[in-house]
């Protein structure tokens, strides 16, 4: 069984159509959206209504509920105040541009989705199991991914939010972040998505694809959105600490 899964799409169209692209030239059993539809970007409403018409199953992210429910702020982790101003900034301009009917859907989204595929439980969430906006960064205490593997009944436990690829194998538990498909902070600007095959010897593939980052920078850099998001993803996020 083969299943794609991608995440953090944080407006960024370009990105969308070019992964959707790439998955419609394969065989999936399935595919999967981790949320974040919205943010960062100029195109929340092309985003969320993109992944509505394909009909995906979709968990619930953190700017997903921020702008959804119109909230203060998005359960994002910011380093500097400078990038709390930005993101903030961000978050203003995504709920006044975002539509009623839009916002509707994303409050609508899953907590979490679970199911069972060859064999091997299978838990897809946000952040992590415990919350959504929880960071699992990859150097985590393993006493950590020991204590997520041990409370939550499955064997493959998917999540994003840190914007960075990688498996994490515990006691037989494997985590697997898919990155992010629209922000990518790992220093690779191209779009980011992630296959898995549930009872594979290898069971994760990572697969980058190209698209036309310059259609996404100056739509930001013509909009009110703070223009340091623009040179985020021209250089992967390398630069970047929002999530």
């Amino acid at each position: 069984m083969r299943i794609a899964i991608f995440s953090d799409i944080h407006g960024n169209r370009p990105a969308l159509d070019a992964v959707l692209t790439d998955i419609g030239r394969q065989r999936f059993d399935a595919v999967y959206c981790l949320g974040d539809l919205v943010g960062y970007a100029p195109f929340p409403n092309e985003v969320t209504e993109r992944i509505r018409r394909e009909g995906f199953p979709t968990v619930m992210g953190n700017y997903d509920d921020g702008v959804g429910f119109d909230r203060e702020e998005c359960g994002c982790a910011y380093r500097e105040p400078e990038d709390e101003r930005r993101g903030d900034k961000s978050l203003v301009w995504t709920r006044a541009h975002v539509t009623a009917e839009n916002k509707a859907f994303l409050r609508a989204l899953r907590s979490q989705i679970r199911f069972e595929a060859e064999g091997k439980r299978v838990l897809l969430v946000h952040g992590s199991p415990r919350k959504m906006n929880e960071y699992l960064f990859e150097d985590r205490a393993t006493s950590s991914f020991q204590r997520l593997a041990a409370a939550f009944d499955a064997d493959r436990i998917v999540s994003v939010h840190t914007h960075h690829p990688y498996t994490q194998l515990v006691h037989n538990v494997l985590f697997l972040n898919v990155g992010s498909l629209g922000k990518p902070n790992d220093g690779d600007c191209r779009a980011c998505y992630a296959i898995l095959e549930p009872a594979a010897a290898e069971p994760v593939h990572f697969f980058r694809v190209e698209y036309d980052i310059q259609t996404v920078t100056d739509a930001i850099r013509h909009s009110e959105l703070p223009h340091e998001f623009a040179d985020d993803l021209e250089h992967g996020g390398a630069q970047a600490n929002v999530q």
